[in-house]
């Protein structure tokens, strides 16, 4: 008989823990287990974690908060909502840095704009302003060929350093090249102080990182969009050859002049970086207590991030065509741009921190991609599979594979 008092009493726990998950859980986003909180779930989905934040974030009006085990200290609230962004990275901007999760696993780069906060960024961010606005840097960056990628931090590091104290060597000759590391020490150069060379290499390897796989990942999904959609190739290809004038040889003048008026062109770009922004996620934590916009009270360290993958989804600033890839949704009716405020139009972030390489980067992409569209068509190989790959930068898991045919124009 005492056995079966003590099977009744285990099984009134299981049905009491059952009833009080069941309830506790009607209104959650995600399933929330006993011990290990809702971890099961975002595991679950790692290889969809992009659309299914997503639909996490419209289920629960653009905010929810992410409970993770028992002890772990993994609460995160995850957020699209453009009020939360505008708060975080303009409002309260002094309240909100990367903080200490971040700097640890963005180690590689040291203390440069992207991983520095309060003064240290600011430094960073003169600096670079400055130097972004001087015509030899902007020509270096449009001829100057891309270096390789080096994954390893050690030879990323030898490599800077050697070139460094060449420079260093040489910066009393007359005649050097308009390079990064020679603009950046001749623009904090004074003749008293000596800018020390672990700060020449933790801006390089920002400038970098920023410069290389984000420019390449929006640009792999554009042509991916544009291949795909006929008409826009279309609309883009009358564009080019109406507005660009023609060079001696025939060929089209893409100078910056003339890349500035292809509108529909621009209005491609920003379509397919609001549907796949290079960065997905920003994470920022606040510096002490605060409340959000939204309702939602967070307390010092905790750990936000702001989706800017579904940024780009949200009906109520983009329409209920939010998912289609329209380029005219960014022209006006007098054949303009539409300016969108960059706490909607997030790609390259909001606030103090929107990037400094905005204006350079759509130069670059719209460069590339007039040069290639005007000489090829692009045609997508059938049955390639595409799917966001899940890291830092938003490339295509299995790349883009195409055929590339030779226009007769």
């Amino acid at each position: 008989m005492a056995w079966f008092g003590v099977v009744e009493i285990l099984l009134a726990i299981i049905l009491f823990t059952a009833i009080h998950y069941w309830k506790l859980n009607r209104n959650t986003p995600i399933t929330k287990w006993p011990v290990v909180g809702m971890l099961p779930g975002l595991l679950y989905n790692t290889s969809n974690i992009h659309d299914y934040i997503n639909s996490k974030l419209k289920q629960c009006g653009g905010t929810f908060i992410f409970e993770g085990p028992w002890l772990a200290n993994m609460n995160i609230v995850f957020t699209c909502d453009p009020m939360n962004v505008q708060h975080i990275t303009s409002t309260k901007f002094e309240n909100y840095g990367k903080g200490n999760d971040f700097r640890e696993i963005f180690e590689v780069l040291g203390d440069g704009i992207f991983r520095s906060d309060s003064n240290i960024w600011k430094y960073n961010r003169t600096l670079l302003h400055s130097i972004f606005k001087q015509e030899s840097f902007q020509k270096w960056l449009r001829v100057g060929e891309e270096r390789k990628f080096i994954e390893n931090q050690k030879i990323v590091d030898e490599m800077l350093y050697s070139e460094i104290k060449s420079k260093r060597d040489i910066k009393n000759q007359n005649q050097q090249k308009p390079d990064l590391l020679n603009t950046l020490m001749n623009e904090v150069r004074d003749g008293q102080n000596r800018i020390d060379d672990k700060f020449l290499r933790d801006t390089a390897i920002n400038l970098l990182a920023a410069g290389r796989d984000t420019i390449s990942s929006g640009l792999t999904w554009f042509f991916w969009l544009v291949a795909t959609h006929p008409f826009v190739e279309a609309k883009i290809l009358e564009e080019i050859k109406e507005r660009l004038a023609s060079k001696e040889d025939n060929k089209k003048d893409l100078g910056v002049e003339g890349l500035s008026k292809l509108v529909y062109l621009h209005g491609a770009l920003c379509e397919a970086l609001r549907l796949y922004p290079p960065v997905p996620f920003e994470h920022k934590s606040p510096l002490k207590h605060d409340v959000l916009p939204s309702g939602h009270k967070v307390k010092e360290n905790t750990m936000i991030v702001y989706s800017l993958y579904s940024v780009g989804r949200v009906e109520e600033i983009w329409g209920e065509d939010c998912l289609e890839f329209k380029p005219e949704r960014w022209i006006s009716k007098k054949g303009g741009t539409i300016h969108v405020p960059s706490y909607k139009f997030i790609a390259f972030n909001a606030g103090p921190r929107s990037c400094l390489g905005k204006g350079i980067s759509f130069i670059e992409m719209k460069l590339v991609a007039a040069a290639i569209l005007l000489n090829y068509h692009v045609h997508v190989v059938e049955d390639h599979p595409i799917i966001p790959s899940v890291s830092v930068v938003l490339h295509m898991k299995h790349g883009l594979k195409v055929n590339i045919k030779k226009r007769s124009i």
